[in-house]
């Protein structure tokens, strides 16, 4: 398997980088909707924001990585196959994900940064809190942070549900290509 993509093939690091992006998110989504529910006693309540925002982090900068590889190595083309609002679709839904991950992100991170303390990262860096005078933002953010992640955790599971259809009913290469077959 080639490190890069193909025009007909998605490479090893675009496929790394995707199923990584994958696991992250859903992980992410099951720590905070536990975490949302401890209370002050638990043993968990400091751990799992901590945990949380830390993988946060990292997974913005993998995301910026991931840019930067699909500029790098662009993603194969369409199936011959596929019609003009499939094409559509996957670019609608790619870029959906795409930026609500990205504006998740930034919610979270103006969540965790509104009372003026940065966030610190598995102990290994800190970032800084840079925007802490929006009004209500800690609020306003709690509340993007939340619908949107239910709502991006949803549209992956539909964006999986898709790559099912189009493996077992219409038995085209979606899937496979993203499994480096």
């Amino acid at each position: 398997m080639q490190w890069r993509n193909t025009p007909s093939h998605y490479g090893l690091i675009s496929i790394a980088l995707h199923w990584l992006v994958a696991l992250a998110v859903f992980g992410l989504f099951g720590l905070g909707y536990w975490m949302v529910g401890l209370d002050y006693y638990s043993g968990w309540y400091k751990s799992a924001p901590d945990l949380h925002k830390s993988i946060g982090i990292l997974l913005f900068a993998v995301m910026l990585g991931r840019m930067l590889w699909r500029w790098l190595s662009p993603a194969p083309a369409s199936l011959a196959n596929h019609s003009r609002l499939t094409r559509l679709g996957a670019k609608f839904g790619h870029t959906f994900l795409y930026l609500g991950l990205f504006v998740l992100m930034l919610a979270g991170y103006l969540i965790s940064t509104a009372d003026g303390r940065g966030i610190e990262v598995f102990g290994w860096f800190e970032v800084p809190a840079t925007l802490t005078s929006i009004p209500d933002q800690e609020d306003v953010a709690g509340l993007v942070h939340e619908y949107l992640g239910w709502a991006l955790v949803i549209f992956a599971a539909i964006h999986a549900l898709a790559a099912l259809k189009h493996h077992f009913i219409d038995r085209d290469r979606t899937l496979t290509r993203m499994f480096g077959r």
